[in-house]
């Protein structure tokens, strides 16, 4: 693989490479890391804010990640600097408080972001918000206060909009971690794993294998309702039919079940496709529903979101040869690698998104000077490539990615599109 002066000499075509893509990750000036294509890994339940489930190998709340030599949870230190470069950046994030555990990983992987880089010339100055509004005001303003030029983060849509007020008062842009997209606007821009990506590249992936009437089963959630508004604007974009969608109570999926039958079931079903956005344990009690009422995976196709990719998933019968959209599992296979031999344990999925944050703000302040975090470069059309793939910021605040389409198999999940190189034009 080549150095970073070939990886990073311009925007080839737009693009900038962060990271390298296809199994050879490692810092811009550093030489390459392997690391092997892996099975897609556990996805996190939804939330308002993309915060994971317990569970995922991270201390409690208030302390910080397992020191590599000792294996000992360390005090996440809430006021500290990574890198000692002219560029300040800063990252807010909860290092006490609620999302603790998570904020600590973040933190982590901006350190590991920036010893990847060798040196850049960025400090970041990491603000802990202790996961409220008034820390996260408070934490932006100290940052603003201190020269930062871009805010990393928060986490929690609530945090964004309150250190957005301060940031936007001050004329400096956020790129923040939450998964709401209504807390997005220009100059609030989000690199987080959004639900709607995921609708309208699953989507656009059914209707190319020949799906074009598709029903649906929301669940009655926040995470329903954002998935809701994107599938149908794809369904009608993609020339597709919609064909009957139903909401249900989360847990009781049974009368919704039962006023769609008609078109899922039997040899008569007016739907080729069906369209299930739940979690892991909303669709365990939603499978047995389907079955009981005669649907069959083969003659209907499944298919979902991210939140699929879990082993739960792909054991359960009604979903056989079902699809989702996910990420490429490489990207982050490697990175827990090279996290888990620094830190000492397993990272949360989301600790990439703070890995490609810096990565970016390193790579432009070397490349595009007193222009570096204007708008104009931030939301270059072609986007930049980190961990998890292709990823651009919209002017009004979202962002695209470029995702993979799994089939589950016999119980396991295989790629049947990888994921683009390239983002699609906007509005294609």
């Amino acid at each position: 693989m080549a150095r970073a002066k070939r990886r990073l000499s311009g925007l080839a075509g737009g693009a900038l490479v962060l990271a390298a893509l296809s199994g050879c990750i490692g810092g811009p000036d550093g030489g390459p890391r392997s690391g092997r294509r892996a099975p897609p890994v556990l996805a996190e339940t939804p939330s308002d804010d993309g915060l994971p489930p317990a569970g995922l190998g991270l201390p409690p709340a208030g302390l910080g990640l397992p020191s590599a030599e000792t294996g000992v949870p360390v005090p996440a230190a809430p006021g500290t600097r990574i890198g000692t470069g002219s560029v300040k950046v800063a990252l807010v994030v909860p290092l006490t408080g609620p999302g603790a555990a998570v904020g600590a990983a973040l933190r982590n992987a901006a350190e590991l972001a920036i010893e990847d880089f060798q040196k850049p010339d960025l400090q970041i100055l990491v603000k802990d918000d202790r996961g409220t509004t008034e820390g996260a005001r408070e934490a932006a303003q100290a940052a603003v206060t201190e020269g930062a030029e871009l805010v990393l983060g928060p986490l929690f849509a609530a945090n964004v909009r309150a250190a957005a007020g301060v940031t936007r008062t001050a004329g400096k842009p956020i790129i923040a971690f939450s998964t709401d997209a209504a807390v997005a606007a220009r100059g609030v821009y989000l690199l987080s794993f959004l639900p709607q990506a995921e609708v309208d590249r699953i989507v656009a992936e059914a209707v190319a294998k020949g799906r074009r009437s598709i029903a649906a089963l929301i669940p009655e959630n926040s995470y329903g309702n954002a998935v809701e508004a994107q599938f149908r604007e794809a369904v009608a974009h993609r020339g597709a039919r919609l064909v009957g969608i139903e909401r249900y109570v989360p847990g009781n999926p049974g009368p919704a079940v039962a006023r769609l039958a008609g078109l899922i079931t039997g040899g008569g079903a007016q739907a080729d496709a069906l369209f299930l956005p739940d979690t892991p344990d909303g669709l365990a009690g939603l499978d047995p529903v389907l079955t009981r009422a005669g649907f069959s995976p083969t003659r209907v196709r499944p298919f979902g979101t991210a939140v699929w990719n879990d082993p739960r998933v792909f054991a359960l019968p009604a979903l056989q040869g079902g699809w989702f959209a996910a990420p490429d599992a490489a990207g982050f296979a490697g990175f827990s690698q090279r996290y888990q031999a620094r830190f000492g344990t397993v990272p949360p999925r989301v600790a990439t998104l703070s890995y490609d944050a810096v990565s970016l703000m390193a790579a432009l302040s070397r490349q595009f000077g007193s222009q570096r975090f204007a708008d104009a470069t931030l939301t270059n059309p072609s986007g930049f490539s980190g961990i998890d793939g292709t990823f651009r910021f919209r002017p009004d605040g979202p962002s695209d990615r470029t995702l993979a389409v799994y089939e589950i198999r016999s119980g396991a999940p295989a790629v049947i599109s990888p994921a683009p190189r390239v983002l699609a034009r906007s509005g294609t």
